[in-house]
């Protein structure tokens, strides 16, 4: 099973001080010419702070973005999983993870990057700042990942459980047997509502019992099977996608 997230945002300082970012020791290595790619035109484009905060939508108090894009060859790193944060990364609450469920993480959690690409769990990554739509000049990243990351997702093997903002799935499409999450809540005369301000939490939330759970679900029966007992209404909504129904409170 893998389960397939959106980075966030934002990003944890700091990290292994005596190590920094080693391309052979990021999974999926057929992705590394084009991860050098991104990295090196973001780090080309932090050489002109103007530039790359118009570039990455941010505002004057989020200048020392463009500091760590600056730094990215030679900034300590640390596991992606602890990297990221944000809501949906303070429901998966990383930090409180045991031995057993980190390894459980680190075997099935795939981050899909707008600077690397989909990323393994435990890859070492420093701290950077690159959205799905940010405009780094010349390098449409839509364009650039798409074909190259969907090739690379459609060869993991399992089933895949697509926790993904719509954006970031535009990025790269997930293998035939994959299922995309939604989060929804009960509305007016029964209709389902998606859900905006608790989505990331209940997505957290939902992939942290997974890896507290430690089983490698092959199919959405099975995780259907699962939930149910988990405490989650989970069921079947439009083909391909499942919903986690949530209280909208």
């Amino acid at each position: 099973m893998i389960i397939l997230l959106p980075p966030s945002e934002t990003k944890r300082d700091g990290g292994d001080e005596s190590a920094v970012l080693d391309w052979s020791q990021l999974s999926f290595p057929e992705l590394t010419p084009s991860r050098k790619v991104v990295t090196s035109a973001v780090t080309e484009l932090a050489s002109d702070t103007e530039a790359a905060q118009k570039a990455l939508g941010i505002s004057a108090k989020q200048l020392f973005e463009v500091e760590r894009n600056r730094t990215l060859a030679t900034a300590p790193v640390m596991p992606a999983l602890e990297r990221y944060t944000g809501v949906l990364f303070d429901g998966l609450d990383a930090a409180s993870m045991t031995p057993t469920e980190r390894h459980f993480a680190h075997s099935t959690v795939v981050v899909h990057s707008a600077l690397f690409g989909p990323i393994g769990a435990g890859d070492q990554i420093p701290a950077y700042r690159l959205s799905h739509n940010s405009k780094v000049p010349g390098l449409p990243l839509k364009k650039h990942w798409r074909e190259q990351a969907s090739r690379t997702l459609a060869s993991l093997p399992g089933l895949q459980l697509d926790l993904r903002s719509e954006a970031y799935a535009q990025l790269g499409e997930t293998s035939a047997n994959s299922v995309y999450l939604r989060v929804v809540t009960p509305g007016a005369g029964g209709k389902r509502v998606a859900l905006s301000h608790f989505n990331k939490k209940s997505k957290g939330i939902f992939s942290r019992a997974l890896i507290s759970a430690g089983i490698n679900h092959d199919s959405t029966d099975s995780l259907l099977a699962w939930s149910r007992g988990a405490g989650f209404q989970l069921e079947h909504g439009a083909p391909g996608e499942i919903d986690l129904v949530v209280e909208n409170a």
